[in-house]
């Protein structure tokens, strides 16, 4: 992002933009078409688990992932609690946004780039973010929707569920700062 004046401008990304007519149910991509839009390092160690290379490449459908979601994912941070070496770092490699040093990528940020290799539907994407089994498959959607989606499109999106008390509490607070961070003002409290 950068400061135009006191204006805040959103970097310019390729859009691949669905197709008008009975192409609705497609997805607009927004950014890298490869990495998500993910942090390399995230990406590097989701591409290299054991559980991304082994057990989700077993999953082929969006069932089935949706219910591998729901009995693996207990918390939507990026790393596994306890895997990573933070001592002796500073600043904002200090542990504060979960990226610095890597560890064990966690099953939900594994879950969340299996849902992207589906190539996932808007009526899929509408499943999730209103799944009423977990508030993790509801999580996760939202954070394809961050991932995936244009900037522009994403209070759309997340409109009616910023408030939502099932979401976790990281989850609430993530997405109200990255919505305050692209000129949408939202409250946090």
């Amino acid at each position: 992002m950068a400061n135009v004046g006191n204006q805040l401008t959103i970097p310019t990304q390729a859009v691949s933009k669905p197709a008008s007519g009975k192409h609705g149910n497609v997805l607009p991509l927004w950014g890298n078409e490869k990495t998500m839009n993910l942090n390399p390092m995230i990406l590097t160690n989701v591409l290299s688990s054991p559980y991304f290379k082994v057990q989700l490449y077993e999953l082929k459908t969006y069932h089935e992932v949706v219910d591998e979601i729901y009995f693996k994912v207990t918390h939507v941070e990026p790393w596994e609690k306890g895997s990573r070496k933070t001592a002796g770092q500073t600043g904002m490699c200090g542990g504060v946004r979960g990226v610095g040093t890597g560890g064990i990528v966690s099953t939900a940020f594994c879950l969340l780039y299996k849902l992207f290799t589906l190539k996932l539907t808007r009526k899929q994407l509408m499943g999730l973010i209103t799944h009423t089994d977990s508030p993790y498959i509801r999580a996760l959607g939202f954070m394809y929707i961050r991932y995936t989606q244009p900037p522009t499109d994403l209070i759309e999106w997340y409109d009616g569920f910023l408030d939502d008390e099932e979401m976790p509490i990281v989850q609430q607070v993530n997405w109200k700062l990255y919505l305050n961070t692209v000129g949408l003002c939202v409250s946090l409290t």
